[in-house]
């Protein structure tokens, strides 16, 4: 038996489809994340801010500064600054002075980390891969010209109430 995802307003805005649009896409990240949430503290004992940091590291084998690192994770540079001394203490992460400015630090992954982050992602990979499972290739294809063409016109709109 599937279980059923039940939807905010239950279909009662049977005629805003840009409504009932948005609640399905929210519906739909919302549930996603939390289950990728539980799976990493039942099955690793680490969040998903950890593996996203951990991930953006991985893409920067040479290391990178705390003030890039939160820029890329959308975040602010104290919540960067606590997740990576928690990682640094667990051996995952180090950190070292830039050698231009020593008051800017420059944090990559350790061996243990890579090796830790590599456990990770081969599980946030199938968890994903079996989440859209009942989504044939060309569906998936097709949903991803349609974000692409909402995200377009999101940015649209933005421009034009900018």
């Amino acid at each position: 038996m599937v279980a059923r995802i039940r939807e905010k307003h239950d279909g009662a805005l049977a005629g805003r489809m840009d409504i009932r649009v948005l609640l399905r896409l929210l519906s739909c990240s919302m549930t996603i994340e939390k289950r990728l949430r539980r799976r990493f503290i039942d099955q690793f004992d680490t969040t998903l801010p950890r593996f996203d940091v951990l991930a953006a590291l991985e893409r920067q084998p040479e290391g990178v500064t705390m003030s890039d690192l939160s820029r890329a994770l959308l975040v602010s540079n104290g919540n960067v600054t606590a997740l990576v001394r928690q990682l640094e203490s667990d051996g995952y992460v180090s950190s070292r002075a830039a050698p231009d400015d020593r008051r800017r630090s420059i944090v990559a992954l350790t061996e243990r980390g890579r090796d830790h982050f590599a456990d990770l992602a081969t599980a946030h990979h199938q968890w994903i891969a079996n989440m859209f499972a009942g989504m044939s290739p060309n569906d998936l294809t097709a949903l991803y010209g349609l974000l692409a063409t909402l995200k377009a016109s999101i940015g649209a709109e933005h421009e034009e109430s900018a």
